[in-house]
């Protein structure tokens, strides 16, 4: 059971994808979209990462200090399931026809004061789309 109020949780996830929207916009990356959802689930951000010619959808997932389960061990398989077939729907949607792949970026906040904790794992089904 959370001891947050399920407004504050739902602030600290905004402010997280922010945090996760300015860090992919400061790889350089183009930002196609946000919380987009389709009949499998939904995308919290679509980039195009130029460098690679990749779309990339990105799982933003947030924590707290002192939680259990960390930020990266909370997206399991079904999770995972649920990103991929959005994620597919997403591109065959647009039409894309390159490479895409999904990272995580997991944010850690802080129990007080103003120091985040941002992770990011590259392609976490490695690969396997």
């Amino acid at each position: 059971m959370s001891s947050h109020s399920p407004g504050l949780a739902a602030a600290l996830g905004r402010q997280a994808e922010e945090r996760a929207a300015g860090y992919a916009a400061s790889l350089g990356w183009r930002l196609l979209g946000r919380n987009v959802r389709n009949q499998y689930g939904e995308l919290d951000i679509v980039a195009l990462d130029n460098q690679e010619q990749e779309l990339v959808v990105i799982e933003v997932r947030c924590r707290t200090m002192g939680r259990v389960q960390s930020s990266v061990d909370s997206v399991g398989p079904r999770k995972l399931h649920a990103l991929v077939s959005a994620g597919q729907a997403f591109v065959e949607q647009e039409g894309w026809t390159g490479f895409w792949r999904i990272d995580l970026v997991a944010l850690t906040a802080p129990s007080s004061g103003d120091r985040w904790k941002l992770e990011h794992i590259r392609d976490i089904t490695a690969g396997r789309l």
